[in-house]
């Protein structure tokens, strides 16, 4: 039977609940144990599709193309375990589907309620994804204790408790233990409110992990301890970390995962743990050696999370190649020909992430233009690949006025377009691609050498695409199609020859990047950069076989 953790905050929001769910994650699987995670986010909206990044951060996309919460980046690229649009649940999700239950004539007619409908409903989420080939599910509840819209979640929790028994449940709750410099004290007080507040909703904590600046004193744990009726080794402190790759291995000296295990009476002898992997991977990244600077020229910057997968994933190749990377945000709107030089130049690499509207994309053109005529090694995501189309279109290929149907629809070379399901352009109309799709590699292209085969599959989510219509004029200027779908018809990567790195995807490769193997296309990215920081060629790219080897 499946166990089942659930994690809860209290206090403050942003205190790394999703962290901390998927470094127990990353400690129980070190222990041998199937693990699949989840999200329950109390917010109306369905999902966070038509959220505004400003306010949300970015999307995550999955394999099956679920448009669902940041934090189930973090839990992949913690557990290395690929989830689905089942693993992201949202009060608006669960609300649409109770009320469609009831027009149909599913309640027979029935008073539909919160309780038990609408409770009844999470309990169904959570139970869907469980099964033999699940041992542990941890489920994080977004939100904070007290927060009127968490309510229902926390009610179907209590009563999920007792469907499957107390020993197959255990709560964590994550509170902020703040230090107050005037009295020189640790300050409990937030802590004993949350987990009053929690158990006023029929759940007492079996763990609770506090997060604060410097170590808990002995003192400040045994009183946490005896107030909030938890052991004292379910008392667990998370310190602030050097880097989030860090935090597993602080939560173990904790001992999170060995309470944990006591809690769901699984057997820890039978499952011991073997950190080997995880503590060479920290090693590694406490040890790298010098930095590079790589640019990440967006339109949604005062808000780093709309970008928390990229910047992970920029790590992530630093990690294979043993660099640091020295991030330099830079706003699209800040990009004119008079300022591309200055804010460029300095620059090792730059990527040009995704995004939608045309705020700031003549920016990102310019940038494009310009790290391909200066030999800036360039990584173009999404609208990156848009951008780095356009600017070839308009400075290579003559067409002045080359551009999106998205941002000027009356222009009279619309490289990139709506498409319909013929792969023809279309006026009006077009859906969203998302989720997993399939390409296939030009042979002797850039992209071919970096991921080592012929057929990759990546994750997409956008609406327009390189329009066929442009693609031999294109091609005839130079652009090298180095990707197409299987049948040949959609151009999923570009790239330039005799550039040390100018490559655009319509895909986000960033959602499958991981710490102990990075994505090859920011593997790649940051072997270039490196290469223009010494100020010599790039080697040849190492092979699929021999990144693998030298990934941890």
């Amino acid at each position: 039977m499946t166990k089942h953790i659930f994690v809860t905050g209290g206090v403050v929001s942003s205190l790394g609940k999703g962290l901390t769910a998927s470094s127990l994650g990353r400690l129980l699987k070190c222990r041998g144990l199937k693990v699949r995670m989840q999200k329950l986010d109390p917010y109306l909206n369905v999902d966070p599709g038509t959220m505004n990044p400003f306010e949300h951060g970015e999307v995550f996309v999955t394999e099956d193309g679920g448009e669902t919460d940041l934090d189930l980046g973090h839990y992949e690229r913690f557990t290395n375990v690929a989830l689905d649009r089942a693993s992201n649940a949202t009060t608006g999700s669960i609300y649409s589907t109770v009320i469609a239950k009831e027009r149909r004539g599913d309640y027979l007619g029935s008073t539909v309620q919160v309780i038990p409908h609408i409770t009844d409903e999470i309990k169904e989420r959570i139970s869907s994804i469980t099964g033999d080939d699940v041992d542990v599910l941890i489920t994080e509840v977004g939100g904070t204790v007290g927060d009127i819209e968490i309510l229902p979640f926390l009610e179907a929790i209590r009563q999920f408790r007792l469907d499957v028994g107390r020993d197959n449940v255990c709560l964590v709750h994550v509170t902020l233990v703040p230090y107050m410099g005037p009295s020189a004290e640790q300050k409990t007080k937030p802590t004993q409110h949350s987990v009053t507040e929690l158990r006023s909703r029929g759940l007492s904590p079996d763990v609770i992990v506090c997060r604060s600046e410097n170590a808990l004193d002995a003192k400040v744990k045994a009183k946490i301890s005896n107030l909030c009726d938890v052991s004292i080794e379910g008392v667990v402190n998370a310190v602030d970390a050097s880097n989030l790759y860090e935090i597993p291995l602080n939560m173990h000296n904790e001992g999170l995962d060995s309470v944990v295990c006591d809690v769901l009476r699984i057997d820890r002898q039978a499952n011991e743990i073997d950190l080997t992997h995880w503590k060479q991977l920290v090693q590694r990244v406490s040890n790298l050696g010098r930095s590079v600077k790589v640019g990440i020229i967006g339109k949604y910057i005062n808000l780093p999370d709309a970008y928390l997968s990229v910047a992970e994933s920029l790590r992530h190749g630093g990690y294979e190649n043993n660099v640091a990377i020295d991030l330099q945000w830079i706003s699209s709107e800040d990009i004119t020909p008079e300022t591309v030089g200055r804010l460029l130049d300095p620059l090792d690499a730059v990527v040009l992430p995704g995004g939608f509207g045309n705020r700031g994309v003549e920016g990102k053109v310019i940038a494009a233009d310009y790290t391909r005529a200066n030999e800036i090694p360039t990584l173009g995501i999404c609208l990156g690949l848009q951008v780095m189309t356009i600017a070839y279109a308009r400075n290579v290929a003559g067409m002045q006025d080359a551009d999106s149907r998205e941002f000027d629809p009356k222009s009279k070379h619309l490289v990139i377009d709506l498409m319909d399901a013929q792969r023809n352009v279309v006026e009006l109309g077009g859906t969203m691609r998302l989720g997993a799709y399939d390409a296939v590699l030009a042979a002797g292209s850039k992209v071919r050498e970096i991921y080592g085969t012929d057929k990759v599959s990546e994750r997409h989510r956008h609406r327009y695409e390189f329009s066929p219509l442009f693609r031999e004029r294109l091609e005839a200027a130079g652009l090298v199609c180095s990707g197409t779908s299987p049948d040949g018809e959609l151009v999923e990567f570009v790239e330039v020859a005799n550039h040390p790195y100018w490559i655009g995807t319509q895909a986000h490769p960033e959602f499958k990047s991981r710490p102990d193997h990075a994505h090859p296309l920011f593997a790649g990215l940051i072997e270039a950069a490196a290469a223009r920081n010494e100020g010599r060629n790039p080697r040849v790219f190492i092979d699929a076989d021999e990144r693998r080897s030298i990934a941890l």
